[in-house]
């Protein structure tokens, strides 16, 4: 039972039958031109005194409705008003106008919909709550039910006037059912009739996966340029305090390689934040490359002591840009990853070369122990003395994916040690075709 009060006079109900009430209030201005329409053509008088002519003009004012919902502003604002008045899930309806023949027909249906049952809606809500209210009262001035209100013979019977109440009443009640169903059939069908049409679906899923794609472009930014610099900060000053009293001239290098990181991250994450507050693509904030800055890399990572042998067999200067850009990126997470899992004093050896129209990228480092690989560019990290490692590898095999790359990682034998003692990080990323 309350249940049913509930889907009958409930919030939500109630706010339906606002939203039925508007329909009706809209549909006003097409009755009264429908009824200029009727009048002369059936030579009525007085198209408001005959209950038939006003069926007319409704019937006539309902397609010059259809006709007019063609304007840009009506699919966005039945929206709207179903989206707040009728309970329906935002994502289920469209925001701007109809653009497509197919779009502007739905919402011509809707909108005909809408007003033809705001207009009953509207109707019974004003003729049915005063009858009723008649009903309920008449018993209590049954003095007054002759002719002076003018109701039935009917109502001179006692039986007649003990059941008026309740014939009041379930008029009021078969209102609010009425309203309540008009209200549930126009927000059941609401989605079909206002919603974005197969195409518009298309576009808007199009737009979500190049959001996405831009907010994990900058996931990968900031991981990379801030967790390398953090990670090669710490290691600098822990070098750095071990040494404070014996060796003060590779203390001022690693200060010095302290400033020149923290500067140069602040930097890169003031121009990836900016991207954020303007809404740009990522491609438009400065990004570091191996052309430009490869040096600078390798300098600031030796100063934290680390012994890092690099061997260049390309001139970074004709690498595509974007190649250029996503290999120092690989360069400083495969650096990051050794200073993270193989310590500060480890032997890193970086080599970079062009072989075949790929690129070729390799840093070796030792392994400190067992690590797992599932497969080329799939990888789950090398063991670490740490929680959490394994990060950078992911971001490292989402870059070489989008590149169409290859990718593996794992214990290798190499220059840093014998077999299973060397962890090998070894990238190929084609020349052409990168775009």
């Amino acid at each position: 039972m309350r249940q049913a009060a509930r889907s009958l006079f409930g919030r939500r109900a109630r706010l339906r039958w606002v939203h039925l009430i508007l329909g009706g209030a809209l549909a006003m201005p097409y009755v009264l031109v429908g009824s200029v329409i009727i009048g002369p053509a059936t030579g009525g008088t007085n198209v408001f005194g005959s209950f038939p002519l006003q069926l007319a003009s409704f019937g006539v004012g309902l397609p010059l409705a259809a006709v007019t919902s063609v304007f840009p502003l009506t699919r966005p604002l039945e929206a709207a008003a179903a989206r707040w008045l009728c309970g329906v899930d935002t994502d289920r309806l469209a925001f701007g106008p109809a653009r497509t023949r197919g779009e502007k027909g739905r919402t011509a249906g809707w909108f005909t919909l809408h007003l033809g049952f705001g207009g009953i809606i509207a109707g019974m809500s004003l003729a049915v709550p005063p009858f009723a209210t008649v009903l309920i009262l008449l018993p209590v001035f049954a003095g007054l039910g002759g002719t002076r209100l003018g109701l039935p013979e009917v109502f001179h019977h006692a039986w007649a006037l003990a059941l008026a109440p309740v014939a009041g009443a379930a008029m009021l009640v078969a209102l609010a059912g009425c309203a309540a169903g008009s209200g549930a059939l126009l927000a059941r069908w609401a989605p079909a009739l206002l919603g974005p049409s197969p195409e518009g679906r298309l576009a808007a899923a199009e737009a979500r996966a190049a959001d996405l794609a831009v907010r994990n472009r900058l996931a990968r930014e900031l991981h990379d340029s801030v967790g390398h610099a953090l990670s090669a900060v710490t290691l600098q000053a822990s070098a750095a305090r071990r040494v404070l009293d014996s060796d003060p001239e590779f203390v001022r290098e690693a200060l010095a390689a302290i400033e020149d990181t923290t500067r140069r991250t602040v930097g890169e994450l003031d121009a990836v934040l900016g991207v954020l507050r303007e809404g740009g693509a990522p491609g438009t904030a400065p990004a570091p490359t191996l052309a430009a800055d490869l040096d600078g890399l390798l300098r600031r990572t030796r100063a934290g002591g680390q012994r890092v042998t690099a061997t260049v067999d390309a001139d970074p200067e004709t690498l595509p840009p974007l190649l250029s850009r996503e290999g120092f990126r690989i360069v400083q997470e495969g650096l990051s990853n050794a200073l993270k899992h193989a310590g500060d004093r480890a032997a890193v050896d970086v080599r970079i070369a062009v072989a075949d129209g790929w690129l070729e990228i390799t840093v070796e480092n030792p392994v400190t122990g067992p690590a797992t690989v599932t497969g080329p560019a799939t990888v789950t990290g090398p063991a670490s003395s740490r929680p959490g490692g394994g990060h950078g590898l992911r971001g490292i095999a989402d870059r070489v994916r989008l590149l169409g790359g290859t990718m593996t990682a794992g214990p290798a034998a190499g220059s840093c040690g014998p077999a299973g003692e060397t962890w090998r990080l070894h990238v190929r990323l084609p020349m052409k075709g990168t775009a």
